[in-house]
């Protein structure tokens, strides 16, 4: 199977008609037509559903859509990964990063790297840590800094200078507001949105000696700022960390930490067995060497 097969066929189910992508391709819709043809025969599938003047995805076809886009971005990213090795540092470095108080951190080294590395680009992808790490699984980010804990048999990991503390996330006016602290059993009494990562949960679970049959759950959500307007409603309370309160500059809202005490650390983390490329291993020593100097 080539590239060009590839790209072929992605036209096709953006277009959905043999004519209107034989245009955007400049190719003879017989060879178009063959290559789709040809293409499903080694796959041993059928791609499309084909009507009058219209072509429109299976099942098959729309899972194999989405594995064509990852190989095609992939087969792009190598070809200027490998051009950019014999240029010097250059290319694009992809990181992705949690809504966190390790944010702050982490821009920092990257203002100071893009600096020093002007014909280095940086792409950032902001995201919960499932979605962060399908991402560096996918091979579409080169490291992510993450909550802990993560899968250490899957990744290498360094420590971030950056600390979390976990709380309740509520209204301001809301009489829970005024607390130094809450307990367990205040927490058990409340409508929960909670983070999606179950190993995040089960580490809180443990941590906070908290009993999930008694946890009130309603709600679970991988980027923690979508949940403000629940709780700006007053019905609901976000069991979340410090960093989504401050980031979020919202003096509708007040946290109160746990007691016992809860903290979490971030830690970068990158594939193992991953060979990265010059740009992307200078940002990671980079990393490593601010990372050192705050500790």
């Amino acid at each position: 199977m080539e590239t060009r097969v590839l790209k072929y066929f992605l036209t096709v189910t953006q277009t959905n008609n043999i004519t209107k992508a034989e245009v955007e391709l400049h190719v003879t819709q017989p060879t178009l037509s063959r290559q789709i043809m040809e293409l499903e025969k080694e796959l041993g599938v059928k791609l499309f559903m084909r009507r009058p003047r219209l072509m429109s995805l299976t099942a098959e076809g729309a899972l194999f859509q989405q594995r064509a886009q990852v190989l095609l971005r992939l087969w792009e990213q190598a070809k200027e990964d490998v051009a950019n090795q014999e240029k010097g540092l250059r290319g694009t470095v992809r990181v992705g990063c949690v809504e966190s108080s390790v944010s702050p951190f982490l821009m920092k080294v990257i203002g100071n790297f893009l600096d020093q590395y002007p014909l280095v680009q940086l792409s950032m992808l902001d995201g919960d840590g499932d979605t962060l790490r399908e991402n560096l699984d996918r091979g579409l980010l080169d490291m992510a800094a993450l909550i802990e804990p993560v899968e250490a048999a899957k990744y290498n990991c360094m420590k971030l200078p950056v600390k979390e503390e976990w709380g309740i996330i509520m209204r301001a006016d809301d009489p829970l507001a005024g607390r130094q602290f809450l307990t367990r059993r205040d927490v058990e009494q409340l409508p929960l949105i909670l983070t999606r990562r179950s190993i995040v949960r089960d580490d809180l679970s443990q941590g906070l000696h908290l009993t999930k049959g008694k946890l009130n759950v309603r709600m679970t959500i991988n980027l923690p700022g979508n949940a403000n307007q629940l709780i700006r409603d007053g019905h609901y309370y976000s069991l979340a960390i410090k960093g989504v309160y401050e980031g979020a500059h919202d003096q509708a809202l007040a946290f109160v930490p746990l007691k016992p005490r809860h903290t979490t650390g971030h830690v970068m983390v990158w594939r193992k067995n991953s060979n990265l490329t010059q740009a992307a291993t200078t940002f990671l020593q980079q990393v490593k060497t601010a990372a050192t100097a705050q500790q």
